[in-house]
């Protein structure tokens, strides 16, 4: 075999798995489509390091979550790379919302959030005097980080430890052999190129379903979804008026956190992210400039020292989700091939938020499956 491991995109989630592979195995490969490491989802997010708040109790997205929140701030500090544990409120602006609010308390309690507080108005006022709320819940393991400084860390890491990287390669076909697999890629003139593998993990972001039908392995219910999220900055020096990231309640249906109120590793504020379906699966990061008004809109509820003049157009990202539109909520799919035929075979799809929180453990668990004793 060519490699003893192939890991099909360099997102964070890659090139975490690269790095922690990497310590226990020789000829390591990692495929990135694009010419350079992050490019897509885990450049064009939040950057915030999430407590493990909202998702289904006992699901990946929980779980793992949780545990990798704590990982990833060792590993930050270890590293020296840019972080602020700056804690986020949870707010409910009327009393018809704190009904909901006690949902978000509970799931939060059973998914081993316990560094949380319930805020009223004079708790808040104490924390966040300039936003409007009557009452929220304190979260202050919530955190942002610098998210190419982690990325460009891993890499490092996975390279040291003999790790290769193969950048502006597609991967266009996989063939189940005999003790492995044949992997056919196309550079960025189109030629093809074959080399062959014992193990793969396909951690490609927004085409991994694209990915596990090369081969068979995906099933039903593993499309992906495109839904875009744009975000706005705040200008006209109103970044001084928080301190912590303000999240109103999310959405019913979970496509979204609502349009929270978030601040960088500068101190700047941005609203963000919406949630835009794109049925096509084109890629698209524009940010409309008319939706300005939807976002004052929004986050004028808690935010009332806001103007409709202080938003300019940010960016955007894409979240690879499982969920469509009216769908219901679903977890991740980290999913080991092997019993149905694919030795070495792993899938990652619909790696959505928390997945940046979550990288390191969700890294050791695709370990753990690729290295499981019969």
């Amino acid at each position: 075999m060519d490699a003893e491991i192939t890991v099909i995109g360099a997102g964070v989630l890659g090139l975490a798995i690269a790095r922690d592979l990497s310590e226990e195995s020789q000829g390591v490969f990692v495929i990135e489509k694009n010419f350079r490491f992050g490019q897509e989802t885990s450049s064009r997010n939040s950057e915030v390091i999430h407590s493990g708040v909202y998702y289904p109790p006992g699901s990946l997205k929980a779980t793992l979550c949780v545990e990798g929140k704590w990982m990833l701030y060792d590993f930050l500090e270890q590293y020296d790379i840019a972080h602020k544990k700056c804690g986020k409120l949870v707010v409910a602006v009327s009393e018809e919302e704190t009904g909901r609010m006690k949902e978000v308390w509970d799931i939060s309690g059973k998914n081993g959030v316990t560094d949380r507080e319930w805020l009223n108005r004079k708790g808040i006022e104490s924390l966040e005097p300039h936003i409007r709320a009557v009452a929220a819940i304190h979260f202050p393991s919530t955190g942002i980080l610098d998210s190419h400084g982690l990325m460009k860390q891993l890499e490092a890491l996975a390279r040291i430890r003999g790790a290769e990287f193969v950048y502006g390669a597609r991967v266009t076909g996989i063939e189940r052999l005999k003790a492995g697999y044949r992997i056919t890629l196309a550079d960025a003139d189109g030629s093809p190129f074959k080399f062959t593998s014992r193990k793969v993990i396909n951690a490609a972001g927004l085409e991994a379903d694209r990915v596990a039908a090369l081969d068979g392995t995906r099933m039903p219910g593993d499309e992906i979804h495109f839904w875009k999220g744009q975000y706005f900055r705040v200008t006209c020096g109103k970044h001084r008026y928080i301190n912590r990231l303000i999240y109103p309640l999310p959405d019913p249906d979970h496509i979204s956190l609502g349009l929270h109120a978030t601040i960088d590793l500068n101190g700047q504020m941005k609203l963000g992210p919406d949630a835009v379906y794109l049925p096509e699966r084109k890629i698209d990061y524009r940010v409309d400039p008319a939706d300005a008004s939807r976002f004052f809109e929004a986050a004028g509820k808690y935010l009332p020292f806001l103007e409709e003049n202080d938003l300019i157009p940010d960016q955007a990202g894409i979240r690879p989700k499982l969920q469509k539109p009216g769908g219901r909520v679903r977890d991740w799919v980290i999913r080991d091939e092997g019993p149905r035929g694919y030795p070495g075979r792993i899938n990652l799809i619909g790696m959505d938020s928390p997945a940046l929180t979550a990288c390191l453990a969700i890294a050791r668990y695709v370990k753990n499956l690729i290295f499981a004793k019969p």
